[in-house]
């Protein structure tokens, strides 16, 4: 059974798992346009963090960052190479959407990559209802992000 439970992001599978993501981010994005966050900053209170595990191993990971104004934002959601297919992404997304539903967040939005690598990242939010919107928060237009958000 998975199980997503609050998790240490300095934790070395976490560790290691956020590297690889890191690296991930720098080998197909510019590196002004690398939004993804490193195990310390997801550790800043403004950031919720989760990780799913089944029999206490690592599938995968995701965060829920803080901004003023009824707005949160996903971070940071990644599933491990032996994970992927099974339907962790979607869980942790779930899980994630019904968690800033819970705090009274109005709006919940994303920053994705253009790339072909993110082809799969950006179907998973479309068919849980994000749409396309502009920058928010302290983003701004760069023709290697999709910004997307939802209604809540």
């Amino acid at each position: 059974m998975i199980r997503i439970e609050t998790d240490d992001p300095a934790r070395p599978d976490v560790h290691q798992l956020l590297s690889e993501h890191l690296a991930d981010m720098f080998a197909t994005s510019p590196a002004e346009s690398v939004h993804a966050l490193d195990h310390a900053a997801l550790s800043h209170e403004s950031i919720t963090f989760w990780t799913a595990r089944e029999d206490g191993q690592l599938l995968g990971s995701g965060a829920l960052k803080d901004h003023d104004g009824g707005l949160a934002e996903i971070k940071s959601m990644r599933t491990t190479a032996s994970a992927r297919g099974r339907g962790v992404a979607t869980l942790m997304l779930e899980h994630i959407v019904a968690d800033a539903r819970n705090r009274g967040y109005q709006r919940l939005c994303l920053e994705t990559g253009t790339e072909d690598y993110f082809a799969p990242a950006r179907r998973l939010y479309q068919r849980h209802g994000f749409t396309e919107c502009g920058p928010f928060a302290e983003y701004t237009l760069d023709p290697n992000s999709v910004f997307m958000e939802l209604p809540l």
